[in-house]
């Protein structure tokens, strides 16, 4: 592990109280959370707080709020970005954000990631030297919640990438995933502002991360993968977020060849999944879905008819009207 001298180096010679260093996260019992290796925790104290206020009454109201906080993050001993965060997971968070900036290689060995709660940053240290100073001129604005970054080259691996053509999507499998992980336990759920993501595979829903920031959340996912040795081949992307082009490059990226979402399409995330033959489906909700990219992985195999429209108590903002 790297010395506190280190850590005081990489946050730029601020105060650095008693350093505080973390291991990956530890998957959780399969099934006490019926199906989920990993999936949000709603009652962690830290995420939320109880705010007091009225209502459209007038009427005194306590409800929770989700807690944003600043990570810093460094690539060994260089700053990338700041990004708010509701602040579990900060080590997937962090490696997953290199990955799909580009600046993590498939092939790279990391040899530790240390999370400091006090100082609020992250250090990735990799045993390839890294220098990214002219890369971290060329910041572009993005559609991103929260998270509306990222440095340039956005599309440096996409044409590269060659998603798995066996890979099938199940009308089965996709009614059963919108139906489990909108009833699952969420911050969403408790205090809303937040969006999620999932990665499944067949219609099991195995790592499912929320963040204010829906790229916050896909990052983690990628994060998780990349340490953990996850092949993405048989892999199923679920986002509650828009289908925007970011979405698209960076599930393209992780090398997994379907795309859901309750929302919508933008014209060039559409392109783009057709380019690279990426499976793209939105407005999943209930019953309904609409597919714009990569149809051909469909298996037709349960009638539409025999699902049970979607329960407006877990309906979200996007279910709320009709597309």
């Amino acid at each position: 592990m790297a010395s506190s001298s280190q850590l005081e180096k990489d946050a730029e010679n601020k105060e650095a109280p008693k350093r505080v260093a973390r291991g990956r996260a530890k998957a959780a019992d399969p099934k006490a959370l019926e199906g989920f290796l990993i999936r949000p925790d709603p009652e962690d104290p830290r995420l939320t707080q109880a705010v007091t206020g009225i209502d459209q009454d007038g009427q005194p109201v306590e409800t929770a709020v989700v807690v944003e906080r600043p990570l810093t993050l460094f690539l060994n001993g260089q700053e990338i970005v700041t990004m708010m965060t509701i602040g579990d997971h900060p080590e997937y968070l962090a490696v997953g954000y290199l990955l799909n900036q580009n600046m993590l290689h498939a092939d790279d060995e990391i040899e530790a990631v240390d999370v400091d709660d006090d100082l609020d940053i992250a250090v990735v240290r990799t045993r390839r030297q890294t220098d990214y100073e002219e890369k971290l001129k060329k910041k572009i604005r993005t559609s991103g919640c929260a998270q509306g970054t990222v440095f340039g080259d956005l599309m440096e691996k996409f044409e590269e990438v060659k998603l798995p053509e066996e890979a099938v999507l199940k009308t089965s499998w996709l009614y059963e995933l919108t139906r489990k992980i909108n009833t699952a336990p969420s911050l969403y759920l408790n205090a809303g502002a937040i969006h999620g993501c999932v990665l499944c595979q067949g219609d099991r829903p195995l790592i499912y991360m929320e963040d204010v920031g829906r790229h916050n959340a896909v990052d983690k996912i990628a994060g998780y993968m990349f340490l953990k040795g996850l092949s993405p081949d048989d892999k199923i992307f679920y986002t509650t977020g828009r289908l925007t082009s970011e979405m698209v490059i960076k599930t393209v990226q992780m090398g997994i060849p379907i795309l859901i979402s309750r929302s919508g399409f933008t014209a060039w995330g559409v392109e783009l999944a057709r380019q690279a033959n990426l499976t793209l489906i939105g407005r999943a909700k209930g019953k309904r879905f609409l597919a714009l990219a990569g149809e051909s992985r469909i298996v037709f195999d349960r009638d539409p008819g025999s699902v049970e429209e979607e329960d407006q108590r877990h309906a979200r903002k996007s279910a709320q009207r009709k597309d």
